[in-house]
């Protein structure tokens, strides 16, 4: 019974050291499991620097790089917390955290880097 216990205490420190690790901010709102799945359901995510992300229903990925840069293809899966993990078919791995702050969409990623969305296609609000 004691263990049962430790359950709440537990869930707070992995919020918090999910939150250090995607340097979260006060303003961040992690996004959901039904939100996370608007993304995963065929979304495109265009972000400032002209680059695309697309999640294709049945788990593909790809990400175009702007101007020409080519584009690299994967896997991705939802993950708790907010998480999107992708595993590239070069066998690079990351997982991105998604949050809205300000009513805009942000990727986050683990070395604390953040990178907003300019336009969400095929993503209902």
């Amino acid at each position: 019974m004691k263990s049962l216990k430790l359950w709440p205490v537990l869930a707070v420190l992995a919020s918090s050291a999910a939150a250090q690790e995607f340097n979260l901010r006060t303003s961040d709102v992690v996004l959901d499991a039904s939100a996370l799945a608007l993304i995963a359901d065929g979304g495109s995510l265009t972000y400032f620097d002209d680059g695309v992300s697309l999640f294709s229903a049945g788990g593909a990925y790809s990400y175009t790089y702007a101007n020409g840069g080519g584009t690299a293809f994967g896997r991705f899966r939802v993950e708790e917390g907010g998480r999107i993990c992708i595993e590239y078919r070069n066998g690079f791995e990351r997982c991105d955290m998604y949050v809205r702050n300000g009513g805009r969409l942000v990727l986050l990623t683990a070395r604390g880097e953040r990178y907003p969305v300019k336009s969400e296609a095929g993503i209902l609000p």
